[in-house]
């Protein structure tokens, strides 16, 4: 048989280095011809000299001669995006709006997406979308929550007729149960704690405000076409109901297992098959027990504000992203208290203005006017 060629953008961070392990699990299977870093060279040589791929691509310009150098047997390259021509699978890990050029380029080549770049359909869904219908493209997500509704839609024939709602689970973050007078001064290293998953800091500070569920939402919206009525949240802590989608007899369909990336990056770069290497698998004896509850939108008003961006629609999320991602990074550097995160997205969102969405120019454009307004709102907030 022979190997799946497989390319990742952002082979450095946690889903590029657990998509490797899931090459070493599954040896033989699958080929990686494609790595990329914006930054981390130290990391993608290490993973170049162990997989030995055709092209690799390095993001920072000062950094590509001494990659060049170490990696001889490499072609090294300046975009992303390039890393797609080669592979038969493109993973998407890149962390950010900089992900975009790759989920374009993957999909108008006609070549499966394994997507973890949530901004990708969240800021600039009007333009991806169409791409979607490109022959041979296909869009399977690598988000653990949006995998599972893929599994479990698997079920039904006739989705656009069957299924009643979604129903994305969260795992509450660090501060579950913790109310707004409790949170006023938590810092960074307590908002990175997260109790289920390892993640990046970017999306674990989105976890702790539930700002990550709130993109997922809309990401659920963009991949499936569900209505924003019919998609509902709730926490579960245990992280081990991946997500459910009710259909309209009543049943619901839901995945399970332990959490482990691993198995979701498996089902993405083995679609329509599954690997052979049981990741996340539930030893039911010890289980125990399963808690469900409802999310606390007025403490995590982030959720709520996704919903809100996600209705009024057009380049709305891509504005809401990119603000989201100033005010993340203003609390990653010490500018921002952890509640004035959510207190400078919605001050931003209030600001939006409505503007063409037909290409990327119109979603960076919206993204740029986003990060303009988010960042004078940061600057005011520091000197009150």
């Amino acid at each position: 048989m022979t190997a799946v060629r497989v390319a990742i953008a952002g082979s450095s961070g946690s889903i590029g280095t657990q998509t490797l392990d899931v090459v070493r699990a599954e040896a033989g299977r699958y080929e990686v011809v494609a790595l990329g870093v914006g930054s981390s060279v130290d990391v993608l040589v290490r993973q170049a000299l162990e997989f030995r791929p055709k092209v690799v691509a390095v993001a920072d310009p000062s950094q590509r001669a001494a990659v060049a150098a170490a990696l001889p047997f490499a072609e090294v390259v300046a975009d992303l995006a390039d890393l797609v021509e080669p592979a038969d699978v493109v993973v998407n890990a890149v962390v950010g709006f900089a992900g975009l050029p790759v989920t374009i380029r993957t999909l108008q080549s006609g070549k499966r997406l394994a997507l973890a770049n949530k901004e990708s359909l969240i800021a600039a869904g009007p333009v991806v979308q169409p791409l979607r219908a490109t022959p041979g493209a296909e869009l399977v997500p690598v988000d653990s929550e949006h995998c599972a509704v893929h599994q479990c839609l698997r079920s039904s024939a006739f989705n656009d007729r069957e299924v009643s709602r979604i129903v994305l689970t969260a795992s509450g973050g660090p501060f579950r149960g913790r109310t707004a007078e409790q949170l006023a001064d938590v810092g960074v290293e307590q908002a990175l704690a997260h109790p289920t998953w390892s993640m990046g800091p970017k999306i674990t500070i989105d976890s702790s405000t539930l700002m990550n569920k709130g993109l997922e939402v809309i990401e659920a919206h963009e991949l499936f076409g569900t209505p924003y009525d019919r998609i509902e949240v709730v926490v579960h802590p245990q992280s081990v109901v991946h997500s459910m989608a009710e259909f309209t007899d009543g049943s619901t369909i839901a995945q399970l297992s332990m959490p482990d990336m691993r198995l979701p990056i498996g089902y993405a770069l083995a679609y329509p098959a599954r690997i052979a290497t049981p990741f996340g698998r539930i030893d039911w004896a010890t289980m125990g027990r399963l808690d469900f509850e409802a999310p606390d939108l007025a403490t995590f008003r982030c959720l709520a504000l996704a919903y809100e961006a996600g209705r009024v629609g057009g380049t709305a999320p891509a504005w809401l992203s990119a603000a989201n991602e100033v005010s993340v990074e203003a609390f990653l550097d010490g500018a921002l208290r952890w509640c004035q995160i959510a207190e400078v997205n919605d001050a931003a969102l209030q600001q939006f203005v409505a503007g063409p969405h037909e290409s990327v120019d119109d979603i960076i454009e919206a993204d740029a006017a986003a990060r303009r307004v988010a960042t004078a709102l940061v600057h005011d907030l520091r000197t009150r």
